[in-house]
């Protein structure tokens, strides 16, 4: 199998503030981060040869990017995949470019999710309990406790751990001009929140939000054209699992293990493999990693590599994910402090992870930055679901 490694680069971003963006439709997110990637990239709309746009509730076509940028007679597609909308952009767009096909591409995620009308995680279904379908809080709420019963971690104590996580976020989005959430908590705030789905508590779960981010991508050989600094993609991986549903209610599965992502697991072996990653805890010099809630980011680190099985909570209390540590986790404060519109979540994290290796992420730069890890994933922890994984460097 052919790697992707080093054949497409990233020469322009742009992200919106993320927020409660009541006064912005989706397509004045769309045209603010285009309009910041393309300044970023030196480049005009008319040397873009093809878009892909990556939403989850914004539209049906990829009309609403040509809407957007007034755009005509250019090939245009939208995709989706749930929460890994925006990477699943950004893989479809490179795959383009590493063949041949184009020279120039725009990757764009979006999503208005405020305009929903509905609260924590249920905006894009509407479900109600009463139908059989585990909201997204109950889900992950199940698989803390599933991980802290495997591990034997007393609730009280998981939950401090859990704490330690949503502080540490908070803490990293203050730094981040575009979060949604610029306050930082303490572990006791976090700990008496009212609870949500225990074991989890307001401060473990992310905001609902609104936002958008583009990345325009070009064939390497051509990215010393438009800037020095341009970022490689190394390697991308997409794993998507089942649900098996009767009834409207999932079904018991003998393989399904609550406490790690399998479908986390596969997209990184795919993507570590092009990337010649062998070690992640070591050769990651930085990771984006999807926290929809802190539970989730805690087995990440296992998922992902970056702790042993069942070690996380370690590496949570030695501080080893912290923006001082040794492989800072979600440095712009993630999900937690940026709130997670479905399609734009992706591409905002590999924003975050080309400013670093660029330099330019200012009292968020992490030491010695080289190789950084953006991860999505979404659906239902109970049942499958998808995993998306790109991992970006600097020239060589």
């Amino acid at each position: 199998m052919e790697s992707i490694k080093d054949k497409v680069a990233i020469i322009g971003m742009g992200c919106t503030k993320f927020g409660e963006n009541w006064e912005q439709s989706l397509q004045d997110m769309i045209i603010d981060a285009a309009y910041e990637a393309l300044e970023d990239a030196g480049i005009e709309m008319k040397e873009i040869n093809a878009g892909w746009v990556g939403t989850l509730l914004g539209g049906i076509t990829g009309g609403i990017l040509s809407e957007a940028l007034q755009w005509d007679n250019v090939p245009i597609t939208r995709v989706e995949n749930n929460c890994a909308s925006a990477l699943e952009a950004l893989r479809n767009g490179a795959f383009a470019v590493a063949s041949g096909m184009y020279d120039i591409v725009m990757a764009v995620g979006v999503e208005k999710c405020k305009d929903t009308g509905t609260g924590s995680l249920t905006f894009p279904y509407g479900y109600h309990p009463a139908y059989g379908y585990m909201q997204a809080p109950a889900a992950y709420a199940a698989a803390g406790l599933a991980y802290f019963k495997k591990y034997g971690i007393p609730v009280d104590e998981g939950r401090k751990l859990l704490a330690k996580i949503a502080v540490k976020n908070h803490r990293n989005g203050v730094l981040a001009p575009k979060a949604h959430f610029h306050r930082e908590i303490t572990e006791e705030q976090a700990l008496k929140a009212p609870i949500i789905s225990w074991p989890l508590g307001l401060f473990d779960c992310c905001p609902t939000t609104d936002g958008a981010s583009v990345a325009i991508l070009a064939r390497a050989d051509l990215a010393p054209k438009f800037r020095d600094d341009f970022v490689l993609i190394k390697g991308l991986g997409l794993s998507v699992g089942r649900r098996d549903v009767y009834s409207g209610r999932i079904k018991d599965r003998d393989d399904s293990d609550y406490t790690i992502w399998n479908e986390t697991v596969a997209a990184c072996k795919q993507a570590y493999g092009q990337a010649g990653v062998t070690n992640p805890r070591k050769q990651i010099s930085a990771a984006s990693v999807h926290d929809c809630f802190t539970i989730t980011e805690l087995i990440n680190y296992e998922s992902l590599g970056f702790s042993p099985v069942g070690k996380a909570g370690e590496d949570v209390e030695s501080g080893f994910f912290s923006l001082e540590g040794e492989l800072p986790v979600n440095t712009d404060g993630g999900l937690k402090a940026f709130g997670h519109p479905v399609g734009a979540s992706g591409l905002r994290m590999v924003y975050e992870l080309y400013k670093q290796i660029q330099g330019k992420a200012e009292k968020r730069q992490v030491k010695n930055m080289d190789l950084g890890l953006a991860h999505c994933q979404g659906g239902n922890p109970t049942g499958g679901f998808q995993a998306s994984v790109a991992i970006v460097g600097p020239r060589d």
